[in-house]
């Protein structure tokens, strides 16, 4: 699994890229973590357009990171997942969580 960040005033962007394993999970979570608690962004985008391959892992994953930002008044964009990981997604309930998105658009940094 890749990993990549992009800060950009209040939203930070954590590329994702690979497969999100219970292995994987627990590394992506701390390294999001340290990436949140450093640069308090008001949105979290974690871009899925490069995952191949969630397991219930990565709901745990979305679920931490919600639970973190929520008291804070942040959100979460599950942005450009592929259709099988989509389905994983909207089968766990995120869309209650996250707002799962194809394209990011202006609307996405508050």
């Amino acid at each position: 699994m890749k990993l990549h960040y992009d800060i950009d005033s209040s939203c930070l962007t954590a590329v994702l890229d690979g497969e999100i394993d219970h292995h994987i999970a627990g590394m992506v979570r701390m390294e999001v973590d340290t990436a949140i608690y450093a640069h308090s962004p008001r949105t979290l985008v974690l871009d899925f357009g490069n995952v191949t391959f969630m397991d219930s892992s990565g709901i745990g994953l979305i679920m931490g990171r919600y639970k973190i930002l929520q008291p804070l008044g942040g959100t979460i964009i599950l942005l450009r997942p592929a259709p099988h990981i989509g389905r994983i997604l909207r089968l766990a309930g995120m869309e209650r969580l996250a707002e799962i998105r194809q394209e990011l658009g202006e609307g996405a940094m508050q």
